[in-house]
């Protein structure tokens, strides 16, 4: 398709930053160059007829980590590591709660609760043994203590007697969150254009060449915030799809829950929303299949979700499912986000790790940030990068001689 001259001069002549993925990282990240550059043009590219990924389809946790999670964690990473990942998540959440505001998001601090079922005893006893530990390591980012243990009184079945409690977790209305990026987004001049397919991105004279499946245009800056559609783009980086499936009921009359609730390592996750329960998970029952960008629902999932809301969660209640729905997260082996220059005019910020929401905004913000480093620095990082990767690939085989 070729386009117009009012269509070119109007959206894509002298583009100074392109922002290709409508989510919470990208909307974030335009935000922020507008901030920084009031002057620049900030374009903001969008595959769907709304943001696709997750950011519209998760179920709203302001969460930082339940006590299993941390660790599993602590597994595979540091302390340092852990601790870091948490205060970005605590500092993510602040963020948007101040950007936007707490009404505009739907933001309620009814705190969230981890269940353990019975047939998993070990896990329970190991992570109650484990919350003066984490208490003492997680007072310092949230000035609180943030674990404490509480008895079944939402009456729970076939769990344990006690909850594990953060304090500090809340909700929000994931639908208002978005609109209310996207408001402010428009608001201060930053086009959100739907329905364009990136296919490509490369460099050439210092700027990007962007190619969609109807058109082609420059701009001096690009950044990729796809999550996980991100090796679609970015051959080089590690990011693997993670499809997190979920439904949600009809109303219940009379609802008693509320709050966050997740058990299973994080695996399964529900709350309340409008007197109705949000229940997603169980991507670990077959994670081969659920290592997808299709969106979709499977049996085996679904009807996993259904057994557990009626025997666990609403054991008395006759519940109807009203819908259900899929969204696609962007994993890794680390924890922590990829947020990184990947060439002179590309850089991005994605594997979010299922913390979207916590995350998002801080990630946007810090990816923005990135265009402002001196190209002499930036090359030093990637060149650190190049090398660690390849000592890291080399392993035992490298050898160094010592010449006089």
């Amino acid at each position: 398709m070729q386009l117009s001259y009012w269509e070119y001069k109007s959206w894509f002549y002298n583009v100074d930053f392109i922002v290709i993925g409508s989510g919470i990282v990208g909307i974030n990240c335009a935000i922020r160059l507008k901030e920084k550059h009031p002057q620049s043009k900030v374009l903001v590219l969008e595959k769907g007829s709304l943001p696709q990924g997750a950011s519209t389809k998760n179920a709203g946790f302001a969460c930082f980590g339940s006590v299993s999670e941390i660790l599993s964690d602590l597994k595979h990473h540091t302390e340092e590591e852990v601790l870091k990942l948490v205060q970005k998540r605590w500092n993510g959440i602040q963020r948007l709660r101040h950007l936007l505001g707490d009404k505009a998001i739907g933001f309620e601090l009814n705190g969230s609760h981890e269940l353990f079922p019975l047939e998993k005893p070990g896990l329970y006893e190991k992570c109650l043994e484990s919350i003066p530990y984490l208490n003492r390591l997680m007072e310092p980012i949230f000035a609180k203590t943030p674990f404490v243990t509480n008895s079944n009184f939402f009456g729970f079945s076939n769990v344990q007697e006690k909850y594990i409690t953060h304090q500090l977790e809340g909700q929000l209305d994931t639908g208002k969150m978005m609109r209310s990026l996207i408001q402010k987004c428009v608001s201060m001049d930053i086009p959100i254009l739907n329905g364009v397919m990136v296919k490509d991105v490369v460099e050439a004279n210092r700027e990007a060449i962007i190619s969609t499946t109807d058109f082609e245009f420059q701009s001096k800056k690009v950044f990729v915030a796809t999550n996980g559609f991100a090796s679609k783009l970015l051959k080089s980086e590690t990011v693997k799809p993670a499809r997190a499936q979920v439904l949600i009921t009809e109303p219940i009359k009379n609802l008693h829950i509320k709050g966050t609730f997740h058990f299973d390592e994080g695996y399964y996750y529900f709350r309340n929303i409008d007197e109705r329960i949000l229940f997603g998970g169980g991507r670990n029952l077959d994670f081969d299949t659920e290592e997808t960008m299709e969106f979709g629902e499977t049996e085996i999932v679904q009807n996993k979700l259904e057994t557990l809301l009626r025997e666990m969660i609403l054991p008395n209640y006759p519940v109807q499912i009203e819908r259900r729905w899929s969204g696609i997260m962007g994993v890794g082996a680390q924890k922590s986000p990829l947020v990184k220059q990947v060439s002179d005019s590309v850089y991005c910020g994605v594997r979010l790790g299922g913390m979207g929401v916590a995350l998002g905004s801080l990630v946007g913000k810090e990816l923005a940030d990135m265009a402002d480093l001196p190209a002499s620095q930036a090359r030093v990082q990637r060149l650190r990068r190049s090398l660690t990767q390849w000592f890291h690939d080399q392993g035992d085989k490298v050898v160094f001689e010592v010449k006089d």
